[in-house]
């Protein structure tokens, strides 16, 4: 199965109840399709970087859908003709995520072991005493 995240934004004067079929919609034709909508993540109403079709403002939703592709097609097409939907955006995830995984054991063996709590004070220690024989050695220069 592949997961997406699906980001729409509606219009500012958009009601909850419009938003709410919007979202209804589109998590019934995921399941039609054989997929799941696994979150749905109301943002709700901020104010946008640069204004879109007049609108500075807009309702920000973000589905997350696992499923096959093709339920996805469906959704965007949906999406594109809601005429309260002055944005989207439809990105796959699992990619990133698998990637992510991927640099994430490259670096595991790279990374140093934190010292134990006494090598730690220890250390401590030594740059105290290398600091106090510093201090003793600029007296003398003086």
């Amino acid at each position: 199965m592949r997961s997406y995240e699906v980001l729409f934004i509606a219009a500012p004067q958009t009601t909850d109840d419009e938003l709410q079929k919007i979202t209804s919609q589109l998590q019934s034709i995921v399941t039609e399709q054989g997929g799941t909508v696994t979150k749905v993540d109301q943002w709700g109403r901020r104010k946008l970087a640069y204004p879109i079709k007049k609108f500075e403002e807009g309702i920000y939703t973000i589905l997350n859908i696992e499923g096959t592709g093709s339920e996805i097609a469906e959704v965007d097409r949906r999406l594109r003709v809601t005429d309260a939907v002055i944005r989207h955006l439809v990105v796959r995830t699992d990619e990133e995520l698998r990637r992510a995984e991927k640099l994430r054991a490259k670096r595991k063996p790279l990374a140093h072991p934190r010292p134990a709590d006494e090598e730690l004070e220890d250390f401590e220690l030594a740059e105290m005493e290398d600091e106090e024989f510093e201090d003793e050695e600029a007296g003398y220069e003086e």
